[in-house]
């Protein structure tokens, strides 16, 4: 849900740089958590990632979306919602990911983007918070296939 994340990562630097991943040379790009992806998804769990973004979008969402076939090569499900979509939604004020349904795992970063910890949370009152308001985006949001950031 923010608009910048980590700017001393080095793929976001390089990216900066201009450095393109060559999606036919997966050697190149593929790394652990894709392998985590690929794996899960295999098995038949339902990965899915929704992005709230600002339009037009950040240097660090460009980047984001220029790596995001990788993260649908190993499976994943990824839609892109413009915030002025997102005016009439209720959304936590953190980033999370809602494990199985019975956990959410919120993330915590600093104004600058920097991450700042994590917290888990099994309080079923937000859990179901989390789900709604991502079920919400995702109805609303576009197919990582269809969206064109502006």
């Amino acid at each position: 849900m923010r608009d910048g994340y980590m700017r001393d990562d080095p793929m976001f630097v390089a990216w900066q740089d201009g450095h393109r991943d060559d999606q036919g040379d997966r050697e190149s790009w593929w790394r652990p958590w894709l392998t985590l992806i690929e794996e899960t998804t295999t098995r038949g769990v339902e990965v899915r990632r929704a992005r709230v973004v600002s339009e037009p979008v950040s240097d660090y969402v460009q980047f984001e979306y220029d790596v995001t076939f990788s993260n649908v090569a190993a499976g994943e499900q990824v839609r892109w919602l413009p915030r002025r979509r997102a005016t009439d939604l209720a959304l936590p004020g953190n980033d999370f990911w809602l494990l199985d349904g019975t956990t959410v795992m919120v993330n915590h970063f600093g104004g600058d983007g920097q991450f700042t910890g994590e917290e888990v949370i099994t309080e079923p009152a937000l859990i179901k918070l989390c789900a709604s308001a991502f079920e919400a985006v995702w109805e609303r949001a576009v197919p990582h296939e269809e969206y064109r950031p502006a």
